[in-house]
């Protein structure tokens, strides 16, 4: 059995292994086993039975907390279990702190420790009084959109929104004795930078990785944030393909925007204030990633994050502020949601990453868009170029669509009529669009039945049904 969360192995005691007991003790528990190699078999201790007697006290003596220490044996051979239990307390090894974290020991440092002491003492990082700030100092429009949308979503009492902006704040729990907390600085404070470096949101267009072409810092109050980063995204950043059904004209985004407007609320909600970088929105040709500093709750992982799961808010008093609004629900289905736009819309699900204090969340472009891309971009009229900003360049029909899908259709019907072996990327490069819009383009043929393929991936071929005129 490999290392894991819960369980190392070390093949001899060395008294600098106190760390990885204290790593299990500022985590969820574990167990260390002395006399194991690293895949988990037995080796052996010579001097497990001294050891036995020796390490509870060296442990408490050093740790200050008491552990069980197991002898086991494997036919001839004799190891230990120190058996660690998690503990409501931080515990630290001559002065530093140490947590598990997946199969490595970590010390922690900055925020994570910070972390590691609010969480123990019952505390939350946005629920820490600020002495430097006053209800005064607050962004009067901020707390006036609160209480319209707040009365809108009928999630506080009147009663409650008539308070004066004080009282507000106190039923809201934002307040600690005579100051406010860290969460109301941030969600009413016209310029929490001025506490906070980097409680911000950086939205920037990248034709490539290193090529940025254009960006926006959007700052102010946390309220303020969240809606000015979703119409820069809806008006400035994204470009709507158009088409029309009948009469009416449709616009579709490469993800639905009720998913974009989740994922956007969720990172600026949850990500870690303690870190000073803020929120980064990349907007490429194919896709959109947002990067927020964060960190799941603890024992959680990816498969539980994208499961069903309670609410757990990083940061419960900005939550419940947003929650109150009617702009997040607190039931621990958000992730969920943005998941289930996605696929009734027909796009593909987001890919999320999550690495030691980041978590990545990116929208994958669909081919059907991909195309309708393309084809705006050949329709573009002389001197525009694709770095303009605005929602400038979308097509101007679906007559025009329709033409261009059935050319490019024609096209592929008469290049495999040729060459019935050319493969997907080969047809891209013939036709100058994207292997994604091949494949598309390739599945509407064989859903309308013009063609069908013969033989296996590698070696087989294409057979057109009824030739090329169909």
């Amino acid at each position: 059995m490999p290392e894991s969360q819960h369980t190392e192995y070390k093949q001899s005691w060395r008294d600098e292994y106190l760390k990885w007991i204290c790593g299990f003790a500022n985590a969820s528990g574990g167990v260390l086993a002395i006399g194991r190699d690293d895949a988990g078999r037995v080796t052996g201790v010579p001097n497990a039975r001294r050891l036995l007697e020796e390490l509870p006290n060296k442990i408490r003596d050093t740790l200050g907390i008491l552990v069980a220490v197991n002898l086991r044996a494997e036919g001839e051979k004799e190891y230990l279990e120190i058996e660690v239990d998690p503990y409501p307390n931080p515990i630290s090894y001559n002065g530093e702190y140490y947590q598990r974290c997946g199969s490595t020991n970590q010390m922690l440092k900055g925020a994570t420790l910070n972390r590691l002491m609010l969480r123990r003492y019952g505390r939350t990082w946005d629920s820490v009084p600020l002495p430097d700030v006053a209800a005064d100092d607050l962004d009067t429009e901020s707390l006036k959109a609160f209480r319209r949308l707040a009365l809108k979503s009928r999630r506080l009492p009147e009663t409650m929104l008539d308070e004066p902006d004080r009282g507000l704040l106190e039923k809201l729990h934002l307040t600690e004795k005579q100051y406010l907390t860290r969460a109301a600085a941030l969600l009413f404070h016209p310029d929490p930078e001025r506490f906070f470096r980097g409680a911000a949101v950086k939205i920037g267009y990248f034709a490539s990785e290193s090529d940025l072409r254009y960006h926006d810092e959007v700052q102010g109050s946390l309220f303020t944030q969240a809606q000015k980063v979703l119409d820069l995204l809806l008006t400035k950043y994204l470009k709507a393909v158009i088409s029309y059904e009948g009469i009416h004209r449709v616009e579709s985004l490469p993800m639905p925007e009720p998913a974009l407007r989740e994922a956007v609320l969720n990172a600026i909600v949850h990500r870690d204030y303690s870190v000073p970088a803020p929120i980064q929105i990349r907007v490429y040709d194919n896709r959109l990633s947002i990067w927020n500093p964060g960190a799941l709750p603890e024992d959680w992982s990816l498969e539980k994050l994208l499961g069903s799961h309670a609410s757990q808010p990083y940061n419960p008093n900005i939550a419940n502020a947003f929650f109150r609004t009617g702009e997040i629900e607190i039931w621990g289905r958000g992730i969920e949601r943005v998941f289930t736009a996605c696929r009734e819309a027909g796009v593909p699900e987001p890919r999320i990453r999550v690495e030691p204090g980041d978590i990545w969340f990116e929208f994958r472009f669909s081919p059907e868009y991909l195309e309708g891309l393309s084809v705006e971009r050949n329709q573009r009229p002389t001197g525009e170029t694709p770095e303009e900003p605005l929602r400038n360049h979308q097509l101007s029909g679906s007559t025009t669509q329709e033409t261009t899908q059935e050319t490019t259709q024609e096209q592929i019907l008469a290049l495999l009529s040729n060459q019935p072996t050319l493969t997907r990327k080969a047809l891209a490069e013939r036709l100058g669009i994207t292997p994604d819009g091949v494949k598309y383009h390739l599945a509407k043929l064989r859903q309308a039945g013009r063609i069908k393929h013969v033989g296996s991936t590698k070696k087989g071929h294409w057979q057109i049904i009824g030739g090329i005129d169909g």
